[in-house]
């Protein structure tokens, strides 16, 4: 998605939860001057033309392991769930607020880590990149810089989906989304809601 298409969308998110555009473009300034190598092409050719699952976090996600396919993204701390499992991630979109050592272990053995910069994530931007030593990709919810990317969405799931539908994924399955859970605090369920609505945006139901 390209950002002029996303970014009315954007300026709606901002409005419904009062987030500081100029706290994000500070995030992504920081996130692009932490980026010390960009493995863009290695996520693009890991999606295109493949079949690819998307686990979200829910906790209905350890049930729904047997409907995943092909290509494995996870959103944030699924990528744990599906490590106990034996399922290895091929890559991990995460904002880091979810982020432990093993991420940075599966960083080391081959998985992507899809890196997101916010207004409120820069501690942890300059705690966790220079501690992962494999591929990593830097994305903004903001306007692009030259090594910090947006292909839409908005929490690490959607974004996740986004990201597959930017490289052309064949087919695209999702695992462990809950949008409807009514038991999490009404921040999160706003993110749920922006997540429906964003997926829809692209075709995707969840």
């Amino acid at each position: 998605m390209e950002f002029k298409d996303w970014e009315p969308h954007y300026r709606e998110i901002l409005g419904c939860f009062g987030f500081d555009r100029a706290a994000d473009e500070e995030a992504a300034r920081v996130l692009s001057s932490l980026m010390t190598r960009d493995n863009l092409l290695s996520l693009a050719a890991l999606t295109d033309g493949n079949d690819l699952t998307v686990c979200g976090n829910a906790p209905k996600l350890k049930d729904e392991l047997g409907e995943i396919r092909g290509i494995v993204f996870a959103a944030d701390a699924a990528a744990e769930v599906l490590d106990r499992y034996g399922i290895h991630p091929d890559a991990i979109f995460t904002d880091l607020d979810g982020a432990t050592d093993r991420f940075a272990e599966l960083n080391r053995e081959g998985t992507i880590v899809v890196i997101h910069a916010h207004g409120d994530n820069i501690p942890l931007l300059k705690h966790w990149v220079p501690r992962f030593t494999g591929p990593i990709v830097g994305t903004t919810q903001s306007a692009p810089l030259p090594n910090v990317h947006n292909f839409g969405g908005f929490t690490d799931g959607d974004r996740a989906v986004f990201a597959a539908e930017e490289f052309s994924a064949s087919h695209i399955t999702l695992v462990g989304f809950d949008l409807d859970d009514m038991n999490v605090e009404p921040m999160k369920r706003g993110k749920l809601h922006w997540a429906r609505r964003l997926l829809a945006l692209i075709g995707h139901e969840a």
